[in-house]
């Protein structure tokens, strides 16, 4: 495999996704203020979608880059996988390699004030959907090919909700010694780590980055789940399967 080639300018380009990010989101809830109807709390910035379409233009990139065929990537339509449990389900980006599925990312964010409910909701999020696949991948829905390469990105808001332990409420049975006064923000960490390690995500990405700080500003807490350490393995992935088109 020829080598891994990433944009020289990588990080400005990290940074112009969370910039995006954030502008986005908030354009997204000031038209919805400004609109007729209202969705309750911040749910417009989440059923306005794109917010991290700056994370998804950067993946593209770098796949390009490294001379996966446009055709082989997908982005905006023909998003949509079968599963096993359900007809179909549709990811944020695939990389497809002849028919076959090469790679699938899903993008998910959550910022405050809420991040107990929200925190549940994108775990069973996450783990549903790779159950999903691998079931229909087992089950020969995608025919015979290796294994894809599943991708898993959360971008977290820090702020003093997402960072101040929490206690876990478990009347009958002690919960997990990592989980015992833990923040959100360590619940996610853990959550990423765990993904990798039980194989449910072949790897995963942890963003954080403060609303009122400098825009741009983000930090990945654990360097396994770095923006750069994600999009290594999707490179070393998909290239390896032959994915790279010949000059």
């Amino acid at each position: 495999m020829n080598e891994i080639i990433f944009p020289e300018d990588f990080e400005a380009r990290t940074e112009d996704a969370v910039r995006f990010f954030w502008s986005t989101r908030d354009g997204q809830i000031s038209r919805q203020l400004a609109g007729q109807s209202r969705d309750q709390g911040n749910r417009g910035a989440v059923t306005g979608g794109k917010q991290l379409d700056g994370f998804v233009d950067l993946i593209r990139h770098t796949l390009l880059l490294n001379g996966v065929p446009e055709k082989s990537i997908f982005c905006e339509a023909g998003l949509e996988i079968p599963g096993f449990y359900r007809p179909s389900k549709k990811w944020d980006l695939l990389v497809m390699e002849e028919g076959r599925l090469a790679a699938a990312v899903e993008f998910k964010s959550q910022v405050g004030p809420s991040f107990g409910n929200n925190f549940n909701n994108r775990t069973e999020e996450a783990m549903g959907s790779a159950l999903d696949v691998w079931t229909a991948y087992r089950e020969g829905v995608y025919g015979l090919q290796e294994a894809p390469w599943l991708g898993y990105m959360m971008v977290l808001e820090d702020c003093p909700k997402s960072t101040a332990p929490v206690s876990a409420r478990s009347p009958h049975f002690e919960v997990m010694p990592e989980f015992e006064h833990s923040s959100y923000m360590k619940r996610y960490e853990i959550f990423c780590r765990k993904l990798v390690l039980e194989r449910q995500y072949s790897a995963a990405c942890f963003v954080t980055s403060r609303r009122d700080g400098e825009p741009g500003n983000h930090s990945c807490p654990v360097p396994e789940l770095s923006v750069r350490s994600f999009v290594l393995s999707l490179l070393r992935a998909v290239l390896a399967r032959g994915g790279r088109q010949e000059s």
